[in-house]
């Protein structure tokens, strides 16, 4: 604590001023109804702030009694009816408002979407700032599955996201969209910028994907030559190589048949060679259909 000292090493008292004349009545009552701010500022003058300083000490209770406010869980709105809804802008003035809007948990892709759709512009005041309504607008974008505002005073807003994982490419009714885990659309994911996720075809594709996806990465050399996984009648899923050739997997037991057909690939290296049609969907029997022979008069390979 700062203590002050006053007065010399003399130890004999001053003599006493004399008491000034009365002050008019009307002077007098001025005074006492001059209120609490001004009589702050003055109190400040006494001990050498200086009045930018003696603002924001007069300030000092109010801003507590806000802060207190917010962090317990009160709305800005609920306590401005008794502040006064410009309260926010006088607070402003004197450095609260918003500087730095810092985005957690969201990849540069989708960082620029997030600051769009939060709508916090520089130098706005922090205090009237409704974060459920920022949170509300974020979590309208596709990326994001969750998230959530953080106010730190004076001049900081925080906002930290779960974001949605791109998993696939989603073709279905003319659209091709990047999805998640969950199947959940990423509107602004660019399929285009997303060449290496895997694709899936068809109605329900985008729900279903997550359980097919581990078992097909699991397997480099399927991978590798697969060009599409193709949901049919939202039951089960046909593979697409890129060699054209198809695989026919059940509607339960995927990862059996897959199996099977890793026995398979080890004894004829059958994914090397092509095929035409391989069908899983029977656990009792793998039916294999080879590629057609060429048709009579077809010129051979090496022109021989």
């Amino acid at each position: 604590m700062a203590v002050v000292v006053r007065g010399g090493p003399a130890s004999r008292p001053k003599p006493r001023a004399k008491a000034p004349a009365s002050a008019p009545a009307s002077k007098s009552r001025s005074a006492r109804t001059s209120g609490y701010a001004p009589a702050k500022l003055a109190a400040a003058r006494k001990v050498g702030l200086p009045p930018h300083i003696a603002g924001l000490v007069a300030a000092g209770v109010v801003c507590l009694a806000l802060v207190a406010a917010l962090v317990s869980g009160h709305h800005l709105k609920n306590i401005a009816s008794g502040v006064g809804m410009g309260l926010d802008r006088q607070f402003a003035v004197v450095g609260f408002r918003v500087k730095t809007l810092t985005i957690q948990g969201a990849s540069p892709m989708a960082q620029a979407d997030i600051i769009k759709a939060a709508g916090v512009y520089r130098d706005q005041p922090i205090l009237g700032l409704d974060l459920k309504a920022v949170r509300a607008r974020v979590e309208q974008v596709g990326w994001v599955k969750q998230a959530r505002v953080v106010r730190l005073l004076p001049d900081a807003i925080v906002v930290v996201v779960a974001q949605r994982d791109a998993l696939a490419v989603w073709q279905h009714a003319g659209k091709v969209q990047v999805v998640d885990a969950d199947g959940h659309a990423i509107a602004e994911a660019d399929p285009g910028r997303f060449v290496d996720l895997p694709l899936v075809v068809g109605e329900g594709a985008n729900d279903s994907a997550a359980g097919i996806l581990p078992l097909v990465r699991a397997r480099p050399r399927l991978m590798q030559r697969l060009e599409a996984l193709v949901r049919v009648d939202d039951r089960r899923w046909d593979l697409r190589m890129k060699d054209g050739g198809l695989i026919q997997l059940p509607a339960v037991g995927e990862d059996s048949a897959l199996i099977q057909l890793d026995q398979l690939d080890q004894k004829s290296r059958i994914l090397e060679l092509g095929f035409a049609r391989i069908d899983l969907r029977d656990p009792e029997l793998v039916a294999v259909r080879p590629r057609d022979p060429a048709p009579p008069g077809s010129v051979a390979a090496g022109g021989a």
